[in-house]
């Protein structure tokens, strides 16, 4: 059973970046499309990213296309959400999730079972 791992969280200032990182554990990263979901208070969550197992194929979701990006390091098991430009908006708990999924990925939150454990970005000045 995959399990993941999350870091990279914290409080950034508007305009600021920030990297947060996903690892697996029991089971090899490219076995594996990658997503990024989030959860802002009070909304339900919503996926934002996400990149197929052999990472040719990513998807991103358009409140934060062109400013977050998403990567994966295979041989370190880790997948890597990459965030630009932040604003007030994205302060959320982001969490990934894998799904078994050959060539393609999807932001569709039932399909996947194996999810990080959740960790707070905050946007504030």
């Amino acid at each position: 059973q995959v399990q993941l791992v999350e870091s990279g969280g914290g409080t950034v200032q508007p305009g600021g970046s920030l990297t947060l990182s996903c690892t697996t554990t029991g089971s090899a990263l490219d076995n594996y499309a990658v997503a990024w979901f989030r959860q802002a208070p009070g909304k339900p969550r919503e996926g934002i990213l996400c990149m197929s197992d052999d990472g040719l194929y990513v998807w991103s979701e358009a409140p934060v296309r062109g400013r977050f990006h998403v990567s994966r390091d295979n041989a370190k098991n880790t997948a890597y959400l990459h965030m630009y430009g932040l604003k007030f908006e994205d302060t959320a708990v982001y969490y990934c999730a894998v799904e078994r999924v050959p060539a393609t990925c999807y932001l569709v939150e039932r399909r996947y079972a194996s999810w990080g454990q959740g960790i707070q970005v905050t946007v504030s000045s």
